[in-house]
C-alpha cells in the first residue's frame, strides 16, 4: 500500500460522489421546473452531499470497494454507489407519464452534459499548455503534485459521468432507463414494467453477479478514453 494508491482512493471517491450529486440534483431540479416541488420542499436541491447520502449505496459500497482496492489494488481503479433517490410526485406534472420521461432523461443528461463539458475545458488547457501533461505526470514539487490531483480527480469524475449515465439508462427498474423505455411501450408493456418494479433491484443484482458491469464497462471505456484524450490519461495514471 503506498501513499499514491491512498490517495488515488480518496480522490476517486471524492469524483464519485460529485457525479451522484449532480445526477440526483437533476432529476429534482427537472420535476421542479414540472411543477413538482417535492424534491425543493425536502431539500434535495442542494448541491450538499449530505442532502442525499444513502447509507448504504453512498457509504457502504464505495467504502467496501475502497478497502478492497487498498487490500488488492488493480491498476485504474473503479468505484461505484448510488445516493438516495430524490423524491417525485408525477401528479404534479400535466402529462405524468411525458413527465417521468424528462425526469427519468435529466440525470444520466447532466452527466454526460458535466463530464462533457470538464473533459473540453481540461483538453484545452491541455492544448494551451503543451508541456502540462508531462509536469502532472512526472510530479516533481508541490505544484505539480496539486495540478495531479486535480486533474485526477476532473479526470474520475468525467469517467464516473460517462459510467453513471450508461448504467442508469439500462431498462431495469428502479434505474432511468426503466421510465424512459416505459414511456415508449403501449399499455400492455407498461404493465409489465410496472410489475417488474418489485424485483427490478434482485434482477440488477443478478445481473452484476453475471458480470453484466464488466461488459458495461469495457464497452464505455473507449468513450471516455476519447474524452480525456492520451495526454490527460498519461498524467492522470502515470
Amino acid at each position: 500500500m503506498t501513499i499514491d494508491l491512498i490517495l488515488n482512493v480518496i480522490l476517486s471517491l471524492i469524483a464519485v460522489f460529485m457525479a451522484i450529486v449532480f445526477h440526483e440534483v437533476a432529476h429534482g431540479f427537472v420535476a421542479a421546473r414540472l411543477g413538482d416541488p417535492t424534491a425543493k420542499t425536502g431539500g434535495r436541491l442542494s448541491l450538499n452531499p449530505l442532502a442525499h447520502v444513502d447509507p448504504v449505496g453512498t457509504i457502504l459500497v464505495p467504502l467496501t470497494l475502497a478497502i478492497i482496492q487498498l487490500i488488492a489494488p488493480t491498476a485504474h481503479p473503479i468505484f461505484f454507489g448510488w445516493a438516495k433517490p430524490v423524491p417525485v410526485n408525477p401528479n404534479y406534472f400535466k402529462n405524468p407519464f411525458r413527465g417521468m420521461l424528462y425526469v427519468a432523461l435529466a440525470g444520466p443528461g447532466a452527466n454526460l452534459a458535466l463530464g462533457g463539458v470538464v473533459a473540453l475545458v481540461c483538453r484545452l488547457v491541455f492544448l494551451a499548455i503543451p508541456t502540462l501533461g508531462t509536469t502532472v505526470a512526472l510530479r516533481y514539487g508541490l505544484a505539480a503534485n496539486a495540478l495531479h490531483a486535480i486533474f485526477y480527480v476532473l479526470g474520475m469524475f468525467v469517467i464516473y459521468c460517462v459510467v453513471l449515465a450508461a448504467f442508469n439508462l439500462i431498462p431495469i427498474p428502479p434505474l432511468d432507463g426503466s421510465r424512459v423505455l416505459t414511456y415508449f411501450l403501449p399499455p400492455g408493456g407498461r404493465k409489465i414494467m410496472l410489475s417488474l418494479e418489485r424485483y427490478g433491484f434482485i434482477i440488477l443484482i443478478f445481473i452484476i453477479f453475471l458480470g453484466g458491469l464488466d461488459f458495461l464497462f469495457a464497452g464505455i471505456a473507449p468513450l471516455w478514453g476519447w474524452l480525456l484524450g492520451g495526454d490527460w490519461l498519461t498524467a492522470m495514471f502515470t
